[in-house]
């Protein structure tokens, strides 16, 4: 995974030398294409939290667009996910700066303990907490491991999670077929680092520096600048306070482009369930 990585960055070295502008604008729509539309929208806001449904077709389609991120596959990510939430700013948060700034930016991943094991005890994962870790071997330190049953039970889902290399290969192959080697090192190298370091603020810069409008009990900021650069997800300390909102930028001058994408797929009737924070919750939750 380390060297992975390390190669991606070292191949944005030579982006200046195979700069063109078609190159640029291919990088930029892919940019959004699986950052926008694949991270933010569908794992996140869709798949992590069902904050709103949408048809079968367009919730895989957004899913595929968000493999190509390479930030993990669907049932991966959503699982580390969902476990940051329900342990968060605690040991067994899977990215959390109480274990070191650092750590929340990047290092967690290369982290083996943070990855899921399969649960090979007879024991319920409610016993773990009883019996204690050392105890219970099968269930991760970081979070825990079932907590992606309804996308295992999906064909595509299961399909992606075995396949999931593939893919962007496939994609790196094409990029190189249609435009050579400046298309590869802007369309894969320079878009993946890129939204990769956006993703990585999220996690690091949103639980340590900003501001906390809601009595989260977590170390989750509001960050602005976090929020115009990556889509909305920006706006942390509204994401933890509301989780199953769709809706990050609770006020109309916090930007998030995720939000207008499920607010315009909503217009369209395609999106359904759209879930906001009612008034009373808050008020229940507001600091001042």
């Amino acid at each position: 995974m380390a060297s992975f990585y390390f190669f991606l960055h070292v191949l944005c070295i030579f982006a200046p030398l195979y700069f063109n502008w078609s190159a640029f604008w291919v990088a930029f729509a892919l940019h959004h294409i699986t950052g926008l539309f694949g991270i933010s929208v569908s794992y996140h806001r869709n798949l992590s939290h069902r904050s709103f449904n949408l048809p079968k077709f367009l919730e895989y389609l957004l899913a595929y667009c968000g493999v190509h991120a390479l930030q993990g596959d669907p049932i991966g990510w959503v699982s580390t996910h969902r476990s940051h939430h329900q342990f968060v700013d605690t040991e067994r948060d899977p990215h959390s700066p109480i274990q070191g700034f650092l750590f929340s930016y990047m290092t967690w991943m290369f982290d083996s303990n943070s990855y899921a094991k399969k649960v090979c005890s007879d024991k319920s994962l409610n016993d773990f907490e009883e019996i204690g870790e050392n105890n219970f071997p099968c269930v991760r330190k970081y979070g825990r491991a079932d907590n992606v049953g309804d996308l295992e039970k999906q064909t595509f889902y299961r399909f992606i999670h075995k396949t999931y290399l593939l893919h962007p290969i496939i994609l790196a192959i094409l990029l190189f077929h249609i435009g050579g080697i400046p298309f590869l090192i802007w369309g894969m190298g320079v878009r993946i680092v890129t939204l990769q370091h956006l993703t990585f603020m999220v996690n690091s810069v949103c639980h340590t520096w900003g501001k906390q409008p809601w009595k989260t009990n977590n170390l989750s900021t509001n960050n602005w600048l976090v929020g115009l650069f990556v889509f909305g997800e920006g706006w942390h300390n509204n994401h933890h306070a509301f989780e199953y909102s769709a809706r990050f930028g609770l006020e109309w001058w916090q930007i998030d482009f995720g939000w207008y994408v499920i607010m315009f797929l909503e217009a369209i009737g395609v999106a359904t369930n759209v879930k906001q924070p009612s008034q009373t919750h808050k008020q229940r939750l507001a600091m001042y």
